[in-house]
Parts: C-alpha cells; structure tokens; sequence
C-alpha cells in the first residue's frame, strides 16, 4: 500500500504527487494529519483558516467515499502519526507534495528519516508552484534577489510543459477500498470552534480581461479573491497560469512573485525570521505598544489605513494595494518593527503564507530582496486621493471618518517621514 499525504494541496484533481502516486499502481491511501504542533501555536480557537481546513477535508472524504475509497484523518504531530502509521508493514512508500517553508522541511526530513529506517520510501513533487528551487537561476547558477530579472528568466522558461496538468481521474481506480480506520474528527476534537468565513468562489477568469486597470481600487472587485485557494491548494497553480497566460500579464505577474518569494525563503531561509538584508536589522524600532494597538484596531486618525485594518478584522481578507499601505503606515510612520505587523497578519490573514507574506512586510520596510527604497514613505492622504478618491472603500470600513468622534492622527505625516529617514539613514550609514 502507498500513503498520500495531503498537506496544502486539498484537490483529488491535477494534483502532482496524489497523481504519481495513483500511477504507480499500487494502491493508495490518501490521509490528512491536523499537526498538533501548528495547531497548539493558534490562539484564536476560533480561527477561521482551521474552519476552512475541516470544510475542505470534509469535502476531500466525501469525494473519495464516491469513489469507494476514504480519507484517513488524524489529530497529531506528524511524527507520531507515521510511527502508527507504520505498524502496517504493507505501507511501501510515502508519497506528498514539496513544502518550502522552514518548519516544513524539517517536518519532512525527519519523516523522510523515520519512514526510511522502517524501508519505507518517501517521495515528494513539486506542486504549489510554477518554477522551484533552483528551476529558474542566473546565468552564473546563483539564485535571483531581483524580481525583473527573475520574472524575465521565468517567462523565457514557460512552456506548454510547465502548464500541463496531472490526469490524476485517469487511475482512481488505484485509490485504496479499504473501511476507513480513523474516526471522523469534528472541530471541536481538534479543539476548535466553527467560526463563520466568507470564502470566494475560485473565480478568476471573469476579472483577467480588466484586472491590470482595476487591481489597485479596493471598493471594486477588481481582483480574483482567489490566494485563499491558492494557499490551501483547493486549486491548482498550473490551471490559474495556463488560463492567465496570454490574457491578463499583469495577474500572471502576481503569480511569479509567488513563485519568486518561495524561490527566495527557499534559499535564504534567516529571511523567515530576520531581515534578508543584514544592514536592517540595525533600526532603532520605537515598538511602542499603545500605537500599534490603534494601528491593530483600525484608530490611527488616518482613514485609509483604518479601513485596511477594520475589513482585515472582520473577513479575513485586506486588498493588496491597502496592504502596501498599511504595512508601510506601521513601519515608516510608527517605526514598529516589521515582524509585528508580519505577526499580526500571519493571525488574521485567511490567505497567510510565510514567503508572500514575509517577502511583502520586507518590501514595505525595505529591508528585503528587490525592496522599496528606504525613502519610498506612502503618504496615506495621496494614496486614498489616487486609489479611492471618493471614499467608497473608507465609507464602508470607517463611516464615521468624517465626524467630531473620529480620532486625530495619530502621528503627524511630514513629521512622521523626516523621523523615519533620520533613524534609517542613522541605522545604514
């Protein structure tokens, strides 16, 4: 028997290793481990990523139980999950899809480890991503840490290859019969509450033809909702870029800075927890506590950022150009440390994932590969007046914006910006 383990790739359809695995012929069995050692670090024990997870497994086992087959769930670290697992003796090999991140590869190691010992394979495939690891280098076999060049080197590589996807249908018929020997695990065994999510359909096409006019207005639907399901792997990248591919560059873009950042914490993984350029880490933070809570809650006195913040809190979800905004507010006006806004989005963002999400707090802060320059300040006024001039998006998020009840900045703008070019010329010099 062969094991598939889904991790962030919770689609039976064009799924590199399930396929591989279906191919080999023996038989499969799909499980899913809801890994203790994630889960204990989440406060929130309403935590709407963790909803979205069970729903997708929920959906996963029904899938297979019409195909006769079922899904193994657990509740536990992986570690002991495969030294159950591996009292089978029929188990032959262990087949998954690669992970980039820091916890990931270790986690993957030291199973890849374990199984090995027992004589039991693993194997891994290259699934969330377009081009890994050392697929698109510079010429001298370096990796890139600028983005034009990357992206340029990454077109010059696309094929009809690269694009194709894996007919996992074709051997369903290899999926594993046998009764399911887990239980069905609510959310509250996982100790968890339902929280409700609005989660978009994956639909992405509709928006191709106008995206590159529309993205940067967050009071129009101009974007794709869809790096929910991009992070979760409900779909699949290779499907998303062959029907971008000729109709909208400016979205297939957005992809390749995905596959950059992976690229980028796959090679320089201190990025993970440091700044990619050492010189950074010098910066005489203020990290005062009371103004990142008004910035937390959406109370800086400055609308724009007030509603990033307010609609992050309520769905989950904060458009890309509030994003730029708001994490560029936190660190240049307030000169709090990066890493606590990259915390706080890694709490609360639906779509939280560590290479985006780590390669777009560096960019704000200037601090990573390919960044905004260090004197780039956004001015918040000029960016509602550019963005959402006549207030549509700040109407919704803060409709009291106009009123006595409002409060007055929190940090005047130009003094903010001298401030902040004192403190990083002082830390760079």
């Amino acid at each position: 028997m062969t094991i598939f383990w889904f991790r962030r790739d919770l689609r039976l359809e064009d799924n590199a290793g399930l396929y591989h695995a279906l191919r080999s012929g023996d038989k499969v069995q799909c499980i899913f481990i809801f890994d203790k050692s994630i889960l204990s670090k989440l406060e929130d024990k309403a935590d709407a990523r963790v909803t979205f997870i069970h729903d997708q497994i929920t959906r996963l086992q029904k899938e297979l139980m019409e195909l006769g087959s079922s899904l193994w769930v657990y509740h536990s670290t992986p570690i002991e999950c495969f030294t159950e697992l591996l009292k089978n003796k029929s188990i032959k090999n262990i087949y998954t899809n690669h992970d980039y991140e820091p916890y990931a590869r270790e986690r993957d190691a030291s199973i890849e480890e374990l199984v090995g010992k027992a004589g039991v394979g693993f194997k891994s495939f290259k699934d969330q991503v377009l081009f890994e690891k050392d697929e698109v280098l510079k010429d001298d076999g370096k990796p890139y840490t600028v983005f034009t060049p990357y992206k340029n080197k990454w077109y010059k590589k696309l094929n009809a290859y690269y694009l194709k996807s894996y007919p996992t249908q074709n051997y369903f018929q290899h999926f594993n019969k046998e009764k399911n020997n887990t239980k069905e695990l609510s959310l509250a065994d996982i100790g968890f509450n339902r929280t409700k999510i609005e989660i978009p359909a994956a639909e992405y096409k509709s928006i191709l033809k106008e995206y590159h006019s529309k993205r940067d207005y967050p009071a129009i639907k101009g974007t794709s909702r869809i790096s929910v399901h991009l992070r979760f792997g409900t779909v699949s990248i290779r499907e998303l870029a062959r029907n971008a591919n000729g109709k909208s560059e400016v979205w297939l873009n957005e992809l390749i800075w995905r596959d950059f950042y992976f690229m980028i914490i796959w090679h320089f993984p201190h990025a993970a927890k440091n700044s990619f350029k050492p010189a950074y880490d010098k910066i005489e933070w203020r990290n005062n506590e009371k103004e990142f809570a008004k910035w937390c809650e959406g109370k800086t006195g400055y609308p724009i950022v007030d509603a990033g913040m307010r609609e992050l809190n309520a769905t989950g979800f904060m458009h890309n150009r509030v994003r730029m905004i708001v994490a560029s507010f936190l660190i240049k006006h307030l000169l709090i440390d990066w890493r606590w806004g990259e915390a706080y989005f890694a709490k609360k963002l639906l779509d939280f994932e560590l290479a985006s999400n780590n390669g777009g707090w560096q960019w704000a802060s200037s601090s990573g590969c390919d960044a905004a320059p260090y004197f780039r300040i956004f001015n918040p006024y000029e960016q509602t007046k550019k963005f959402d001039p006549q207030f549509l998006y700040i109407k919704k998020w803060v409709p009291e914006f106009q009123e006595l009840t409002y409060p007055t900045p929190v940090v005047d703008h130009k003094f903010a910006r001298e401030r902040c070019l004192a403190v990083y010329k002082k830390a760079l010099s």
